[in-house]
């Protein structure tokens, strides 16, 4: 049986990530960091990457523990 990060990793959970962490990082980082964008001034990029890292994580943790729950069952 293959560990939670090698279920994590393959190629369409991690597609399916990415997607994911695109759509809800630019939300969060509109939202965090909405203010320092319209004026112009400089982001906080470190706040960036995990505007983006926290939900791949998310989401490519979920998919996993629910791809290896539906193997357990069959």
């Amino acid at each position: 049986m293959d560990s939670l990060l090698q279920t994590a990793l393959q190629p369409h959970i991690a597609r399916n990530a990415v997607k994911i962490a695109l759509v809800v990082g630019s939300v969060l980082n509109l939202i965090n960091q909405g203010e320092a964008l319209w004026r112009g001034s400089g982001v906080s990029w470190p706040h960036v990457l995990l505007n983006f890292l926290v939900p791949y994580c998310v989401a490519s943790y979920s998919a996993a523990k629910n791809e290896r729950a539906q193997q357990v069952e069959r």
